[in-house]
């Protein structure tokens, strides 16, 4: 038989984690030796999250070509091994209702009623099924956004109900993540917002084959009966998802031991290939083994919001897993600098980290903690923004261009060493419309970038309108500024560096590495950032020491 599909929904309330649980179910599947690709359908309007704010939805994650879509993606990503993921893969109502809109301004639908069912549910499931035209593939998984219930979700829903008409109990299984609060004095959890969240789910023609239940502590089997009468779903086919005590990255191995592949296995009548789970077992191993804690200070607009900087977090956290240390996040609101101009909270970290952003809200305070950085050797990675201030950081303070600025920030800046991308001038459309996506790089040899990547040509994937203006190179050279990586046309800057006579690791790149970073393989900047923040630690412990 051709590829299985697994769809997965979610219920009672939302953020329960149906994106790490499809990405460690695909993991899983991965690790037995079968070929999986993942899917997130989100019911929004909107084309992409691309437009959306920070504080709103998070991070938004790019692929190599090009597409802006959920944080999800990072996940499945950065989970799965042989898996490339594509704007195929991010799927929004805003995209669905686009495409069937435009067949119909064309006449495709000439002299027909265009409506939710079939033409959108049709939309919808070419959109899945289109996964697995260009290759083999054993798994595709599907997570459904949004909570059941809700009425952006229904059309989604009803085109996975037809899937499996279409396919059979053989081609398709129904996966549904819950809440099992545990919400009194005694610990004692509650199934009946299961229950009914289950019983909603079948009034949209869907019965659950496995459910996936959030739990304090793993369901007795008390509990699981209980559901399994309830809820029409097998007893062994009821898997605890418990908290977890240290890293998303034991989810895997949580699953593993309820058996959810094995479950999704029985439930295709599919072979049980033999697991190789040796590489996750040994990142586990470091990650409940450090060698020592590493505080890195986060300095951004969004740090009040988790996932706004997901990506740079986990990236960080796998440069950790490849020193064998603990990374500590210290995060830092500019804003808080520019008002306090006090920098205390600097003072006990090892590696100073600005990640990317937009406007001008902060940026004051990014450029003290980078002056910091700089003066005190503290490592330091920019990011994409990051390393806009720090070139302006430079330049005000070293080359002494006190007016240096981002057209940005100050369109009539004296010194506009960072400005707009040619190709993004006269622009109107903001969706979309970035540099964004993947692009080659040359590194220049015998730079702390060269020595990182061990290569004089990366791809990395970008998302930006603004770039160092190049007539201020030479000047900027001169004043003892590398810049390490160049586009291939020699016309962008993609990094900037210090010489490590002058600076143990200073380092600031255009693109977003941290798109292509994974426990398993750290992007090659987050691991030399953070083996030079251990570096600095170590050092750091030895003056306390002599104190």
């Amino acid at each position: 038989m051709s590829a299985r599909y697994i769809f997965i929904t979610g219920g009672v309330c939302s953020s329960l984690g149906k994106g790490v649980t499809v990405a460690a179910l695909g993991t899983l599947l991965e690790s037995r030796g079968y070929r999986v690709t993942m899917q997130k359908m989100d019911p929004y309007i909107n084309i992409d999250p691309g437009t959306m704010s920070p504080f709103q939805h998070g991070e938004v994650y790019v692929t190599d070509d090009g597409a802006e879509t959920d944080l999800d993606l990072g996940y499945y990503e950065r989970f799965t091994r042989n898996t490339k993921f594509t704007r195929a893969n991010s799927v929004s109502t805003g995209q669905i209702y686009n495409a069937v809109i435009q067949r119909e301004r064309r006449g495709d639908y000439l002299g027909r009623t265009v409506q939710v069912i079939p033409h959108i549910t049709n939309e919808i499931k070419k959109r899945i099924t289109d996964l697995t035209n260009d290759e083999e593939i054993d798994f595709v998984i599907v997570e459904i956004g949004g909570t059941v219930g809700d009425i952006e979700s229904v059309p989604f829903l009803e085109a996975i109900r037809q899937m499996r008409r279409e396919k059979g109990r053989e081609g398709v299984c129904f996966i549904h993540l819950t809440l099992v609060p545990t919400i009194t004095a005694a610990g004692e959890a509650k199934t009946k917002p299961t229950q009914h969240s289950v019983k909603e789910l079948m009034t949209y023609g869907i019965q659950p084959d496995v459910l996936v239940c959030r739990v304090r502590t793993p369901l007795s089997q008390d509990m699981k009966e209980k559901l399994s009468l309830f809820c029409n779903v097998r007893n062994e086919n009821i898997i605890s998802a418990s908290d977890i005590q240290n890293s998303i990255y034991e989810i895997p191995e949580m699953y593993r031991n309820e058996r959810l592949d094995q479950v999704v296995l029985d439930h295709f009548q599919m072979e049980a290939k033999r697991l190789n789970f040796k590489k996750w077992t040994e990142i586990l191993d470091i990650i409940h083994n450090p060698s020592r804690d590493v505080r890195i200070a986060v300095v951004g607009k969004y740090i009040a919001l988790q996932d706004a900087y997901r990506s740079v977090y986990e990236g960080l956290m796998h440069g950790g897993i490849a020193s064998q240390v603990n990374v500590q996040f210290v995060k830092v609101d500019p804003e808080e600098l520019e008002r306090t101009d006090d920098l205390s909270v600097l003072h006990d970290v090892h590696g100073i980290l600005v990640p990317g952003g937009f406007g001008n809200r902060g940026i004051e305070g990014k450029l003290m903690a980078i002056r910091y950085a700089r003066e005190h050797k503290i490592p330091f990675f920019g990011i994409c923004l990051g390393m806009q201030c720090a070139v302006i950081e430079y330049a005000r303070n070293v080359l002494g261009w006190q007016n240096a600025n981002s057209t940005e920030f100050n369109p009539a800046a004296e010194y506009p060493v960072i400005s707009l991308l040619e190709e993004q001038m006269g622009l109107e459309q903001k969706g979309g419309t970035m540099r964004l996506g993947g692009f080659p790089a040359l590194i220049t040899e015998n730079t702390l970038a060269h020595k990182e990547y061990g290569a004089t040509r990366i791809r990395e994937r970008h998302r930006h309108r603004f770039e160092f203006t190049y007539r201020y190179r030479a000047e900027m050279e001169k004043a003892g500024l590398i810049f390490s990586g160049i586009s291939p046309d020699k016309q962008l800057v993609e990094i900037v560096e210090l010489k490590q006579s002058q600076h143990p690791w200073f380092l600031g790149c255009q693109f977003h590495p941290e798109f292509q970073s994974k426990p398993t393989e750290p992007n090659p900047l987050f691991a030399g950032f953070v083996r030079a923040a251990a570096a600095h630690a170590k050092e750091h412990e030895k003056k306390e020491k002599k104190k």
